[in-house]
C-alpha cells in the first residue's frame, strides 16, 4: 500500500509540474521562436511517455494488491449421461386408397338412386340404376333360346352316341347351343352394366347425380365411398434417411385441428428416390376407431431415426463458432471454496438436436461443469465467479 501511495505521490507532482510548464508554454509561442517550439513539443511529449508508464504501474499494483476483484459471474450445468430419443419431424397428410367416385358404365336415365349420404354400404351392395333401354327383355328371349338350343343339342348327342343322325346335325346343335349361351353372358355383362354397386365397404359420401338424370360413361359423378377404417398418412423423407428410416419403425402422429396424437408404425417405405427432391415416400398406418380422422387432415409426423443409451445434451445457445468453423464453449476448471474458477475453452463435436438441445459426441465428459449463463462473455483461461 506504501508502494501505491509513493507513485500516486509522483503522478500528482507531475501534474503539478505540467501546470507550471503550462505557463512556460505560452512564453515560448510568444517568441516565436520554431526550433524552441518544436524542441518544447518534444519535451511535453516525453513527458507524456513517463505518465502513462507510472499509469500503467499503478495498474498492476492496484491488480495485485486488490483483494475484492470484479470477476466475470457465471452459471454452470452439469454434464450428464442421458437417454437420447431422436425423432424425424415431417408433414403429411391422411389419405385412404378407399376414397373414390363411382361413374356410369354405359349411358342412360339414372331411374334409381337406392342409398343416402352418410349411409353405411357393403361391398356389392346396388347403389343406383340405369335405364337399361330393354335390355332385360332381350336378355330374357336369348336366355329362353338358349334352353331351347340346350335341349336340342342335348337331343342330338344322345342320338349321335346311339349312331342315329349325322354328325354334321350334331356339331351344328352343339354350336348353335354354344353360341346362344355365350350370347346370353355377353348381353348379362351389358346389362350389369346398368347396376351401380359398391366396390368395396364404406360411408356414401355425396350423391352427386340426381334421380331421373341423363348419365354418360366417364362424365358424370355418380356417388363417392369413402371408407375410414383404412387411412394412412402419405409423407415424403429426404433420401439421407433411407438407412433409418425402414418398414415397422414407430412413429408419433400430431393432428393440430384435433389436437390429438396418436402412436402408429410405418406400414410401407417407397423404393422410388424422387430426382426433383431427392426424397423417398413412407405410408404410416393410422388406426381410425372413432372415424374423427378424415382424408386430406393435416399431420405432423416424427419419426425415431436415432437413439443413445449415454448422450450429454446441453443447450445449443450456448454453442459459439470460431474463424475456423469449430465450436466451442466453456467448462469451469478447479473451484475453490469461494465459488471461483477458471473458464476453459473447448472444441466440441456436435449431433443431432431435439428441442433447444444439442448432442454432444466429442469434447465434454460426465461430470464436467459447463458454463452455461454468460457463457458468452468469458475469455479462456479467465477467472470467474459461479453464482449457481
Amino acid at each position: 500500500m506504501k508502494k501505491i501511495l509513493i507513485i500516486l505521490s509522483a503522478f500528482l507532482l507531475m501534474i503539478s509540474c505540467g501546470q507550471e510548464g503550462g505557463k512556460s508554454i505560452e512564453k515560448v509561442i510568444e517568441k516565436g521562436d520554431l526550433t524552441a517550439i518544436r524542441a518544447k513539443r518534444s519535451e511535453i511529449v516525453a513527458e507524456q511517455q513517463a505518465v502513462a508508464d507510472k499509469l500503467k504501474q499503478l495498474d498492476e499494483a492496484i491488480a495485485s494488491l486488490d483483494t475484492i476483484k470484479k470477476l466475470p459471474l457465471v452459471t454452470t450445468i452439469t454434464a450428464k449421461d442421458t437417454l437420447f430419443t431422436h425423432y424425424l419431424e415431417l408433414q403429411g397428410s391422411v389419405e385412404t386408397k378407399k376414397n373414390i367416385v363411382l361413374y356410369p358404365e354405359t349411358s342412360g336415365t339414372l331411374v334409381r338412386v337406392l342409398v343416402k349420404e352418410g349411409q353405411r354400404v357393403s361391398k356389392g351392395q346396388t347403389l343406383a340404376r340405369i335405364d337399361d333401354g330393354g335390355l332385360s327383355q332381350q336378355v330374357a328371349q336369348m336366355e329362353v333360346q338358349a334352353e331351347l338350343a340346350k335341349t336340342t343339342f342335348e337331343r342330338q348327342k344322345k342320338l349321335w352316341e346311339q349312331k342315329i343322325g349325322s354328325e354334321i346335325q350334331y356339331l351344328q346343335a352343339k354350336t348353335n347351343y354354344e353360341s346362344t349361351k355365350n350370347g346370353v353372358e355377353q348381353m348379362k355383362r351389358q346389362l350389369a352394366k346398368s347396376i351401380v354397386s359398391a366396390p368395396f365397404s364404406g360411408i356414401v359420401d355425396d350423391v352427386m347425380a340426381e334421380q331421373g338424370s341423363v348419365v354418360a360413361p366417364g362424365q358424370t359423378a355418380l356417388i363417392r365411398i369413402v371408407n375410414l377404417d383404412e387411412m394412412y398418412i402419405e409423407t415424403e423423407v429426404p433420401e439421407s434417411y433411407i438407412a433409418s428410416i425402414v418398414k415397422g419403425k414407430e412413429a408419433q402422429v400430431y393432428f393440430p385441428v384435433l389436437g390429438k396424437t396418436i402412436d402408429a408404425k410405418i406400414r410401407q417405405v417407397g423404393n422410388y428416390i424422387n430426382p426433383n427432391n431427392r426424397s423417398f415416400t413412407v405410408e404410416v398406418a393410422i388406426p381410425n376407431k372413432n372415424g374423427m380422422i378424415k382424408p386430406n387432415l393435416t399431420a405432423k409426423v416424427k419419426i425415431n431415426d436415432y437413439t443413445s443409451e449415454n448422450a450429454i445434451l446441453i443447450p445449443q445457445s450456448i454453442i459459439s463458432e470460431n474463424s475456423n468453423g469449430d465450436q466451442y464453449t466453456y467448462i469451469a476448471n478447479s473451484k475453490d471454496a469461494k465459488n471461483i474458477a477458471k473458464a476453459k475453452r473447448v472444441i466440441v463435436k456436435t449431433g443431432k438436436t431435439q428441442g433447444d438441445y444439442i448432442e454432444i459426441l466429442d469434447g465434454i465428459n460426465n461430470g464436467d461443469a459447463i458454463i452455461s449463463e454468460g457463457a458468452r462473455s468469458v475469455k479462456d483461461g479467465q477467472k470467474v465467479e459461479i453464482i449457481n
